[in-house]
């Protein structure tokens, strides 16, 4: 058994609450169970409480067994002096105030419908993948599609504290964290952290000087992955080295090769080459760019604005000194899509809070008409009854495996909360 089952039962009550009796004989009375706090001190803030003729007011704290104060050192901390009720599964032990006053012990365990405790356990028996897998395909539709959007909201809460780290590097320039965050994105997980640390060698004023010039670019994003470092005899990979170079020592630049860029389990068009020069034609084609994205609010206008190719070299070749046979590089509708998801959203929601605007009905509206995206997590809650229509319901499932399954925070999950309530 865990704690937070014991939270559970008290919150809302899931026990015999009509002949409660402290440990010592003293009845109970319950008239409000007091606020849940997920902080530092006691479980539970303001509680009222009449236990024998007295009335009460003050904190309630829940342990497992009574010894558990002392184990969790509760008598050094000023902030449980306030306690009036202890409430444990099992009692083992008094406790006592600074005062030398005994704290009233209520041990639950005699109070507990035995279905309660079976469905709990049912809950959190072995898993195999995750613990209501079986369960899941019975969860209320309503329930689901409000925990679902929470959820996707709790992951671009996280995404977002990244961006304002970023805004703070870049010094609020929101162009610059616009272009680090698409980078990251052009690079997969692969190469995303790499050409994240790319983007940030090169000053953006940089990026926006040298944007009419799409060789210029292409120089400073290659040169800085190693990728001009060579000798070869190809014409276009001399020019860029040269531009380079040159650039390096207009912008009195030192030379940043951040480390080596991967090709490997790369299909081709997702070469770093490939990748970088459709970023450079991005920032080629389209002068401010943040502005322009930031008031996209449909999938089909973003789908035009990375409606790009590479440069003219890169249609027959995929790596400096190798041609190859004769390809059109466009960025694909699935690779804008993860742009979508991963960048553009996240960005519009940061922006939008440090406007103290909300946004909220317009990113779900944007979220809902971006496919799903296809991996083995998304694969497996489908298998149980809960597929993914849109990237609302793929990205917040992800979160839910990630952040409540994968660390057994089921009585923290609307889910786990209702299928508790369904059987008990």
């Amino acid at each position: 058994m865990k704690e937070d089952f014991l939270h559970y039962l008290w919150k809302f009550k899931k026990f015999d609450t009509l002949n409660l009796k402290t440990f010592n004989g003293e009845e109970i009375t319950i008239i409000q169970v007091g606020q849940y706090l997920e902080l530092a001190g006691p479980d539970f803030f303001n509680a009222q409480l009449i236990i024998g003729e007295q009335k009460w007011a003050g904190n309630v704290e829940i342990h497992l067994k009574s010894s558990d104060w002392y184990v969790h050192h509760h008598e050094r901390d000023e902030a449980y002096e306030n306690v009036i009720l202890h409430v444990v599964w099992e009692h083992d032990t008094e406790i006592f105030r600074s005062n030398n006053s005994e704290i009233p012990v209520l041990e639950l365990k005699k109070y507990v419908d035995a279905a309660a405790l079976s469905n709990y356990q049912s809950l959190m028996a072995p898993k195999s993948w995750i613990y209501c897998e079986k369960q899941l395909k019975n969860c209320d539709e309503f329930l689901l599609k409000n925990w679902q959007e929470r959820l996707f909201f709790e992951r671009l809460e996280r995404k977002s504290k990244s961006i304002f780290e970023l805004l703070q590097q870049t010094n609020s320039d929101w162009e610059a964290v616009l272009f680090c965050l698409l980078a990251k994105n052009f690079g997969l997980n692969t190469n995303g952290e790499i050409f994240l640390k790319i983007a940030q060698s090169i000053p953006f004023s940089i990026i926006r000087k040298e944007s009419f010039e799409v060789e210029n670019l292409e120089a400073l994003l290659l040169g800085n992955a190693g990728l001009v470092d060579a000798e070869k005899e190809d014409n276009y990979f001399k020019d860029l080295k040269f531009r380079y170079f040159y650039l390096l020592h207009k912008y009195q630049m030192e030379k940043k090769v951040v480390e080596p860029v991967q090709f490997f389990k790369h299909r081709p068009d997702n070469f770093p080459t490939i990748r970088l020069s459709q970023l450079a034609n991005l920032y080629h084609i389209h002068q401010n760019l943040f502005s322009i994205i930031n008031s996209s609010n449909s999938v089909k206008r973003i789908y035009e604005i990375f409606d790009v190719s590479t440069s003219d070299y890169w249609q027959n070749h995929y790596q400096f000194d190798k041609e190859s046979p004769k390809k059109k590089k466009k960025i694909s509708k699935s690779f804008v899509d993860l742009i979508i998801i991963n960048t553009i959203i996240p960005l519009q929601f940061a922006y939008a809070k440090s406007q103290g605007k909300e946004n909220s009905e317009d990113i779900i509206q944007l979220i809902n008409e971006v496919n799903a995206e296809k991996n083995a997590i998304i694969d497996k809650f489908s298998s149980f009854g809960i597929p993914s229509k849109s990237a609302l319901a793929s990205q917040s499932l992800l979160q839910l495996k990630n952040e409540y399954c994968n660390k057994s925070r089921c009585l923290e999950c609307a889910i786990g909360m209702e299928l508790l309530k369904n059987n008990s």
